[in-house]
């Protein structure tokens, strides 16, 4: 998943756990509190992020995405018009934003290309610009930061009656954060140039975290973790809005194995990821601890090969037209 926490809400229900802080000690001499669990702080889930990124396919999933679809949409972009709007909603350290800006100038040579970019987190914001400074290729792209949440980017487009249109707007691995998916997608939306088009890219419904969300949930822990969506609900918004879209399904994987390995570094902050939690695995209460792995192993989470274990993280990319 990109890493653009937007907001810290709860919106598990709420689960009682206390019977299981209170644990015995090895020594059995008497009972001790377990620490309590917390959520991830934004500096924290960049560093959990990169240990998926670092274990996952989910940049060549998208890669593949990038190879196969998307010379066609963006062909059909901008109109003929000399320059081409482009909108980034929590771009995270901007990658995959540079790829698909390449892809773009690629189908459009010689045309403008003004980029925006919504991004709450200011570390993701210095990063992405470095890496802008460090692309030579990009001449003909304009740059402008917004350090923004996507809502608070929408109150500021209201309150000062901003009427600019994009022509290609892409939310990538973000809603989960969105205080109010249907209205933000309907706003974003409505921010599209006539053939624009609008590009979402969310977990599938395929995927170990849908199985995870619908089966588990008691698996995971009550912190502020974001919304338990998936592709289905995205696209159950889109036919409510009477929006037309088109779904592309791309298989990724996450290796997982050292999840299960007692005291390693990276396994725990693959839990730290999978949970939203700060030490997961020193924090969580034995039973919950347990739980949680053999959920992860069951067939519908993940597979074996070779020995390892492949958590399911398939992706659909929605492109919604305008």
């Amino acid at each position: 998943m990109e890493p653009a926490p937007e907001m810290k809400r709860n919106r598990f229900p709420s689960m009682n756990f206390e019977a299981e802080i209170l644990a015995a000690p090895h020594d059995n001499s008497e009972l001790y509190v377990v620490p309590s669990m917390r959520s991830l702080t934004a500096e924290e889930y960049v560093e959990a992020f990169k240990s998926f990124l670092d274990h996952s396919t989910e940049h060549q999933c998208m890669d593949e995405f990038n190879k196969e679809e998307m010379p066609r949409i963006m062909a059909g972009l901008g109109n003929g018009k000399s320059t081409i709007n482009v909108l980034g909603v929590g771009s995270g350290t901007g990658e995959q934003d540079l790829k698909m800006l390449r892809i773009l100038q690629a189908a459009h040579p010689g045309v403008l290309i003004n980029n925006e970019i919504v991004e709450p987190n200011p570390q993701h914001v210095a990063a992405y610009k470095e890496l802008v400074n460090q692309a030579p290729d990009l001449q003909g792209v304009s740059f402008i930061w917004h350090q923004l949440t996507s809502s608070e980017y929408e109150q500021q487009v209201k309150e000062k009656c901003i009427n600019k249109k994009f022509d290609f707007i892409h939310m990538i691995q973000m809603l989960y954060r969105v205080e109010d998916i249907p209205n933000t997608i309907k706003f974003f939306h409505s921010c599209l140039d006539h053939q624009g088009k609008l590009l979402i890219i969310i977990l599938s419904d395929s995927s170990g975290w849908a199985s995870l969300w619908k089966k588990y949930r008691h698996c995971l822990p009550s912190t502020d973790s974001g919304h338990y969506i998936t592709s289905d609900s995205i696209t159950a918004v889109l036919r409510r809005l009477g929006i037309q879209y088109r779904v592309h399904e791309f298989p990724s994987g996450w290796d997982i194995t050292e999840c299960f390995v007692e005291g390693d570094p990276a396994g725990g902050q693959m839990m730290d990821f999978l949970t939203g939690t700060k030490n997961f695995l020193g924090t969580a209460p034995p039973a919950l601890r347990r739980r949680l792995q053999e959920a992860l192993c069951q067939p519908e989470c993940s597979s074996k090969k070779d020995g390892r274990v492949i958590f399911c993280n398939n992706l659909s990319m929605i492109v919604v037209e305008s």
